[in-house]
């Protein structure tokens, strides 16, 4: 396992989706073209022009022929073509995009490590998008990508990532849309600009000469006049052609059924049942009738059904007849949406009832062949909840309705759950519908319902129980009792022995949940050993989608233990990690922002760039969902420490002593707010309430012995700080952001004493250690007393270029040499602003100082702006130049 320090998340793996279920590489597929159809040179010419335009739209209604003839004009390319059918499930941009990158890459087109995969169904990190147009725009030759039927993606967000990515990709893309209805791109910019090829559902109609050879190929032989009629009729749609001359192939006399038809026949409904469905055997119309409740079907599954064993001949003479049954690929079919429709409502018409029971049955034998998603689709369809909770409970996917592609849909599906549904597993699935928005009050009455009827049946399987020792873990977490969450592991610890590991491997993000959970659960408490052990097993591990929310949340509550533990540092390269997380697989805004902005603005506060943590405590108080109380303590402490940065010792005093709703009382969070309420009376000139605060601390906390002395020495009793500060604790081993402190206290006690020779060696040793971190703070709350020792010697050298020393806290200027930079004064760059800076010296582009420093493109654009802004530049090089005069570099 990786160090944290180390960690390198990786993409969800090619061929399966984020949640690890088998990609439907039929969607990939060019559609194979039936030995009837009819190649049409005329579009096949027009098609051509798609190599020269960003934009191809080829718009007919349905039936008009769209597909075969892209399909067929896409398989006589040179290059291969990425091809990728639109489902009703990509209505969410996160399934939509993690479909066109598999896409890209089944077509051979790489795809680089940057782009990531979204890992939640409702959105995509622009970030993601960014990362494919360029390295689409960076080919060599362009990129063909086909959406067909692209009329099912409705969603404007969608159609808008498109756009962008279309638009920055410039030659590098040639995007061809097989759509219904027009798109919501901004198409009259397209047409405006001669950028955009187009197909209309006018030139997809069949000319005379077309449909004659189409009527052909299908056996018949009609007069000029009565195809002349016949198109006229059918204003030449393909779909209307093709059903009458299936329907008068078996006529004694097809030119009288031609006329018939076109007198006869208004809607194609009609014309479905009387003609393609009636002409089937009743055995293969009962057969049509009974598939037409599934997506997509292969024999085993129709057999199952049918309770026949003859599907497959059936399913393969119905697609050869071109019967409204298509081909998909290693054997699995699916029905024109259009007659899958009308057969349905048929269905019920003949069988009132029988649905209901086909899609239980369905249901049933798609679980055991391992395609639970569609198992519970068709369950839920049945109306039957208890068999599909008890299907997501026992195949151990309960932890997708918190994390993963699939989590939304998962949820709005159990939301249609029927009141009446009863029993363990549908109780468990209601408990985490509530628990994952944090809503307690509505969750653990389904979570202790559930386990009443565990302790009533004893007989049930380990993986309901273990999905109660998951929600148990995540009530204790969100209710602040450790104890409870221990005793959750623990069950669920036991549990696992009874399970498959199988099943445990397939879905590794239940246990990184509840190790989550419990990782949380010990750092409330206090344990931070403990706690790191357990989300360090969870940020550690590697794997897709599925994983991220958790990795998220592991590396936020390691960076705050970092922090609190006084090593800035470290705290800083796990928020940033688990923000490169939230970016690379898009995780949901449901979330909240998480620990990572809270812990950033800590770090921004010790070293005194106030505006920036002031930015980040705004992100997060956007996004605040109902929160835990690792969180909300979080939150409030650095609120308050953020006031007394910026002079406000009152509300800050109110801020610490705001409570967290929580079981029982967290001794870090009791003793931070303490060392915060002692500064708060220091600064309003209190030292008695001061010392009295951190009483309790000062012989196990070096930082609350460190804020005792500070307490001692305002009171003018320097020799009792003196005193304290040499019997620090030794068994506490803090960060920087600490021993800082600490060693500023005892070079004060040192000047307060008249020992100035070694008040000045310790303020030296304070800078080293406060320089690699770039803390400012501690040196500003040392007080007036130190301002003159900074001033002159080897301190002021030290001081120099990232210690402000004018009294003004939030901008600062940087002595310049006197040689070089005369008279040039900038505002002071803030500790990620020289990383950048120094990054642009090294020629590094702004995707590699991304890359380089875990961050998004977006955030190095603005550290950029900033720099130039500083430095009063408007270029790279320019920056580089004058970081130089001034010794920044």
């Amino acid at each position: 396992m990786a160090a944290i320090g180390e960690i390198d998340v990786e993409p969800a793996s090619a061929g399966v989706d984020p949640v690890g279920d088998p990609l439907l590489r039929t969607r990939f597929a060019l559609p194979k073209r039936p030995c009837t159809f009819v190649r049409r040179a005329r579009l096949a010419r027009h098609l051509d022009q798609a190599l020269g335009t960003p934009l191809t739209m080829v718009n007919g209604s349905a039936g008009a022929g769209k597909t075969l003839l892209v399909a067929d004009w896409a398989a006589g390319l040179r290059e291969p073509v990425t091809w990728l059918t639109a489902d009703t499930a990509d209505q969410a941009p996160g399934v939509f995009w993690a479909y066109l990158l598999e896409a890209l890459r089944t077509a051979g087109v790489p795809v680089p490590h940057e782009v990531g995969c979204p890992a939640e169904g409702s959105r995509v990190d622009r970030r993601t998008l960014t990362c494919l147009a360029a390295a689409l725009e960076s080919r060599d030759h362009a990129t063909v990508v086909v959406l067909d039927e692209f009329d099912r993606v409705t969603s404007p967000e969608i159609t808008e990532q498109l756009e962008f990515v279309l638009h920055h990709a410039g030659r590098g893309l040639r995007l061809v849309l097989v759509t219904r209805t027009e798109p919501l791109l901004p198409l009259h910019r397209y047409r405006a600009s001669g950028e955009m090829t187009e197909i209309r559902d006018a030139e997809l109609a069949f000319t005379g000469e077309e449909a004659h050879e189409l009527l052909s190929r299908h056996g018949l032989h009609l007069h000029a006049g009565a195809v002349r009629a016949l198109v006229e009729r059918t204003r030449g749609w393909a779909a209307g052609l093709r059903l009458c001359a299936l329907a008068a192939a078996e006529r004694t006399d097809p030119d009288a059924y031609v006329k018939q038809f076109e007198a006869g026949h208004s809607t194609v409904a009609d014309f479905l049942l009387a003609e393609v469905l009636a002409r089937q055997t009743p055995d293969t119309q009962d057969l049509l009738l009974r598939i037409s409740v599934l997506e997509r079907f292969c024999p085993d599954l129709v057999n199952a059904l049918t309770l026949r064993d003859d599907a497959e001949t059936v399913l393969a003479a119905l697609h050869r007849d071109n019967a409204f049954v298509h081909y998909l690929g290693r054997s699995w079919y699916s029905l024109h949406p259009l007659f899958a429709e009308i057969l349905r409502a048929h269905l019920r018409e003949r069988s009132p009832g029988l649905e209901p029971e086909l899609r239980g049955r369905a249901a049933r034998w798609l679980r055991r062949s391992g395609a639970l998603r569609d198992a519970l689709v068709q369950g839920a369809a049945a109306d039957d909840w208890e068999f599909t909770a008890r299907a997501l409970v026992d195949d151990l996917a309960l932890g997708q309705l918190f994390t993963g592609l699939r989590c939304e849909d998962l949820g709005n599906l159990f939301a249609r759950m029927s009141p009446e549904a009863a029993g363990p597993a549908p109780d468990l699935v209601r408990a985490a519908r509530e628990l994952a928005r944090r809503d307690l009050e509505h969750g653990l009455p389904h979570l202790r319902r559930a386990e009443e009827r565990l302790a009533r049946d004893g007989t049930e399987a380990a993986p309901v129980r273990l999905g109660c020792a998951l929600l148990e873990a995540l009530a204790a977490r969100l209710t602040g009792s450790p104890a409870r969450a221990e005793l959750a592991a623990e069950q669920a610890r036991l549990l696992r022995q009874d399970i498959p590991a199988r099943l445990l491997d397939e879905h590794p993000e239940l246990t990184a949940l509840l190790l989550t959970h419990l990782g949380s659960a010990r750092l409330w408490a206090g344990r931070f050993d403990q706690a790191r052990a357990a989300l360090a097993a969870v940020a550690g591990r590697p794997g897709g989608a599925a994983m991220a929310l958790p990795r998220w949340e592991a590396l936020g509550h390691l960076a705050l233990i970092d922090q609190l533990n006084g090593w800035p540092g470290r705290a800083e390269h796990k928020a940033l990690a688990a923000a490169v997380q939230a970016e690379r697989f898009s995780l949901p805004r449901r979330s909240g922002a998480g620990l990572g902005p809270l812990v950033l603005a800590a770090v921004h506060i010790d070293r005194d760039e106030l505006d920036t943590a002031q930015a980040l405590l705004d992100e997060a108080a956007a996004a605040r969902p109902a929160e835990d109380p690792v969180t909300a303590a979080g939150r409030a402490l650095t609120r308050a420490r953020l006031l007394l940065a910026r002079g406000d010792a009152r509300a800050a005093l109110a801020a610490v002593s705001a409570p967290v709703p929580a079981t029982v009382s967290s001794p870090w969070a009791r003793d931070q707010s303490a060392l915060l309420a002692s500064a708060a009376h220091l600064a309003q000139g209190r030292p008695g309430p001061a010392a009295e605060a951190v009483e309790r601390l000062a012989c196990h906390r070096t930082a609350g012995a460190v804020q005792a002395a500070r307490a001692r020495l305002a009171q003018g009793r320097p020799r009792e700080a003196l005193a304290i500060v040499a019997g620090l604790p030794e068994d506490d081993r803090p960060g920087p952001a600490v021993t800082v402190r600490a060693t500023l206290v005892h070079a004060q006690a040192a000047h307060d004493t008249g020992e100035e020779a070694l008040a000045r060696r310790l303020v030296a040793r304070a800078l080293l250690d406060g320089r690699r971190e770039q803390l400012r703070r501690p040196f500003k709350e040392a007080g007036p007393w130190l301002r003159p020792l900074l001033g002159t010697g080897r301190l002021r050298e030290l001081a120099g270029g990232w210690l402000p020393l004018g009294p003004d806290r939030s901008r600062a200027t940087v002595a310049a040499p006197p040689e070089r930079a005369q008279g040039i004064a900038v505002e002071e760059l803030s500790a990620r602003e020289r990383d950048v800076l120094m990054a642009l010296a090294e020629m590094m582009s702004t995707e590699e100082i991304a890359a380089d420093l875990h961050v998004s493109v977006n955030t190095v654009k603005t550290h950029l702006k900033s720099i130039y802004r500083k430095l009063a530049v408007s270029r790279r090089a320019d920056a580089v130049r004058r970081a130089r005069d001034l010794r920044l570099l």
